[in-house]
């Protein structure tokens, strides 16, 4: 809750006027707890978990060529009560663990001194935070993945979320629940480093979330924006790790590839990609020699 009861209040004790996102800030939150206000993530999530996925899920059904030429493993097929079920199975989890976990964490985040006060943080502090938090994470998920991928873990724990080896935008969140209070680790540990502010926490739920349906998605767009991300895995990337299975020591990195590189642990994914490489070449010039045109 904002310690003015006026916008004029606010801009004396700021020293000048506040812009417009703080003026919609302070007509939004002046009257709301902290707690009303960090709860706010639990919407978020249910939002995205609901709504992200539904362009993937269309994909799927509709078979569309345009489209379907970017399926990672097209030979694998959810029925419509297949990826209702998964759905059924996510949201069970979200609101008997996630959200829960959610309603009870918030002495976490007064603990490490997350705001919800004015003034608010400037685009490029929310980046530079953002960043951040994504490496933290990237770092010790990239860890505990691999605890993850023991025989204790995996048998106990992880084999939940490899039950799909071919992986869609539904199953991101999909996983045993004591995984989901694990991973909630490296998630939270990028904004205990670098505590900001209330709407730097809900944009960081927000696009971590995004972020991995969008390597679980089972399709690889060449026209997506992350495409530009340096050392960014993508759903190529992920995708192989959930198609190796079980046995998978590749690609345990959740974001980025840099780990899995300087630790050796994408040599698979690497020779496989070479290897693609090599027949697609062999075909195109077995192609060209019989007067078939590849496009």
């Amino acid at each position: 809750m904002l310690p003015y009861t006026t916008i004029g209040e606010a801009e004396a004790a700021l020293n000048r006027s506040l812009t417009f996102a703080e003026t919609l800030w302070f007509n939004y939150s002046a009257n709301k707890s902290d707690y009303f206000l960090y709860c706010h993530n639990i919407v978020f999530l249910f939002v995205i978990f609901s709504l992200i996925p539904i362009p993937l899920v269309v994909a799927e059904l509709l078979r569309a060529a345009n489209v379907e030429r970017y399926k990672i493993q097209p030979k694998v097929r959810l029925s419509f009560a297949e990826i209702m079920d998964c759905y059924k199975t996510v949201m069970k989890m979200f609101f008997f663990v996630v959200g829960p976990l959610q309603l009870v964490s918030y002495p976490s985040v007064q603990l490490i001194g997350i705001r919800t006060g004015l003034p608010l943080p400037s685009g490029w502090e929310i980046l530079i935070q953002l960043a951040v938090y994504f490496v933290v994470e990237d770092y010790t998920n990239y860890w505990v993945h691999r605890f993850l991928h023991c025989k204790w873990g995996y048998e106990n724990i992880h084999k939940v979320h490899h039950e799909y080896t071919a992986p869609i935008g539904f199953a991101a969140p999909y996983a045993h629940w004591a995984e989901i209070l694990i991973l909630g680790i490296p998630s939270f540990l990028g904004p205990a480093l670098v505590p900001g502010h209330m709407i730097t926490f809900w944009c960081w739920i927000a696009t971590r979330q995004i972020e991995a349906i969008e390597t679980h998605s089972g399709y690889d767009f060449p026209w997506s924006p992350t495409k530009y991300i340096p050392f960014y895995g993508g759903a190529e990337y992920h995708d192989y790790h959930h198609y190796v299975g079980g046995q998978s020591q590749s690609n345990f990195a959740s974001v980025f590839t840099y780990c899995d590189y300087i630790y050796g642990t994408d040599k698979g994914f690497r020779y496989q990609k070479k290897v693609l490489a090599k027949l697609k070449e062999e075909s195109s010039s077995n192609g060209q020699q019989n007067g078939i045109k590849f496009d």
